[in-house]
């Protein structure tokens, strides 16, 4: 008995809703045609394959030319029909082609020197007296605390001057001379600042100086009379057109020897404030020069 006759068979897909299973002609048990749905399974999958490169080969045609726009928009101008935006190859990085970068010379003039204000009476114009390099009524160096006493200003530069002094401040033509003196625990110290035109007056007295070319001892205010008679400490340099001096020694009339070091220490000290305060002299002038 037979099963199906009329038309062809209706073929079976597994995967179409409401399709029929084919099943072999003729007399058959009733089994399905396990070869013939090979066949079927096996066609199906060639063109499952077919469908799916040729999906490939076209979503990989839109992204070409996706990139290709992007491309082309990105060299573009923004605006419609401009010109390309992209630097020529001499200029892109790496190249060969490079260009040194140039500059405009400058023109700032050269910073003043303070030592041009302190060699001469043209340009050292600042105020000058005994308070305004040795003001107040007491100097600190490091930590030690000097009391001030006497001052002393004149233009008869031999009247502060002892030994070979008054010859050497003549020699390069002082035209003033100012003392101060200092005192700390019965150790007195009188510094003096002589004042010449310029410079080379001033070399003109160090030449004539010698060791006994010394300031005199300055007492009074609270600093009792010291370096009359004995052995004392003196020093002398010079820095422009000015000569600065100390005499050190004990305000008991001892003599200083080179054990004394608390009376070389206190010399030292004053020679050293001295110089800084011609040095500042010197550089505030420079500043204000410069700021105008």
């Amino acid at each position: 008995m037979s099963y199906g006759q009329g038309g062809p068979q209706s073929q079976w897909d597994p995967w179409t809703p409401q399709s029929q299973q084919p099943w072999k002609s003729g007399d058959d048990d009733g089994t399905p045609d396990w070869a013939a749905l090979a066949d079927a399974s096996e066609n199906r999958k060639k063109r499952r394959k077919v469908l799916l490169v040729a999906g490939g080969v076209l979503a990989t045609g839109a992204i070409g030319t996706a990139v290709a726009m992007a491309v082309s928009n990105a060299g573009g101008d923004s605006r419609a029909g401009g010109p390309s935006s992209l630097p020529a190859t001499a200029s892109l990085p790496g190249g060969t082609a490079t260009t040194a970068p140039s500059f405009a010379p400058t023109s700032a003039p050269p910073p003043l020197d303070p030592k041009d204000f302190i060699a001469s009476a043209n340009k050292d114009t600042a105020p000058l007296s005994p308070e305004t390099l040795f003001p107040g009524t007491q100097l600190t160096m490091g930590e030690t605390v000097y009391k001030k006493g006497a001052t002393s200003d004149s233009k008869d530069c031999a009247s502060g001057a002892g030994g070979t002094l008054a010859r050497a401040l003549a020699a390069g033509k002082c035209t003033r001379l100012m003392r101060v003196s200092y005192v700390k625990d019965g150790v007195a110290v009188t510094v003096g600042v002589a004042v010449f035109d310029n410079d080379t007056d001033a070399q003109r007295f160090k030449d004539r100086a010698d060791k006994k070319s010394i300031v005199a001892a300055l007492p009074g205010k609270g600093v009792k009379a010291f370096c009359d008679s004995a052995i004392c400490r003196s020093t002398t340099n010079t820095l422009g057109r000015y000569a600065y001096f100390t005499i050190a020694g004990f305000t008991n009339g001892k003599d200083v020897t080179t054990k004394d070091t608390k009376v070389f220490a206190a010399g030292n000290d004053l020679a050293q404030f001295s110089f800084r305060q011609i040095r500042r002299r010197g550089e505030a002038q420079a500043s204000a020069a410069a700021n105008q």
